[in-house]
């Protein structure tokens, strides 16, 4: 995926450089945040087998496990706001130049829709 380019029936190369650019950005992020969670699933197995041994020195460490777990949680929730924020972007960046819709994940114009105010 990396290098690909999504034109999205834009037809500009400029457009594809960017849209590249974006999708690299989201592939990024998202193994990131698939990073994060398998070290969760690590730490959530070393939790549980220090809660079930009830070894004081092992229920004691699991404070800083579930702290660290805490702040791999916070991790994960703002690369997903900065995700949301960026796929926002760039979605009204692209329908600014097609002022008849946006282009959806499947290539094909869609319209928007006005809601009676």
């Amino acid at each position: 995926m990396e290098g690909d380019t999504f034109s999205g029936g834009l037809g500009n190369g400029s457009t594809q450089v960017v849209d590249g650019k974006i999708l690299q950005t989201f592939q990024k992020s998202f193994v990131q945040v698939q990073n994060i969670l398998d070290q969760n699933r690590v730490l959530i197995n070393e939790i549980n087998q220090n809660h079930e041994s009830k070894v004081p020195d092992n229920l004691s460490r699991n404070v800083g496990l579930i702290r660290e777990l805490n702040n791999n949680i916070r991790r994960v929730v703002d690369l997903y706001a900065d995700l949301s924020s960026s796929f926002t972007k760039s979605m009204d960046a692209s329908s600014e130049g097609d002022s008849t819709g946006a282009v959806r994940s499947d290539g094909k114009a869609g319209h928007k829709r006005l809601r009676p105010a």
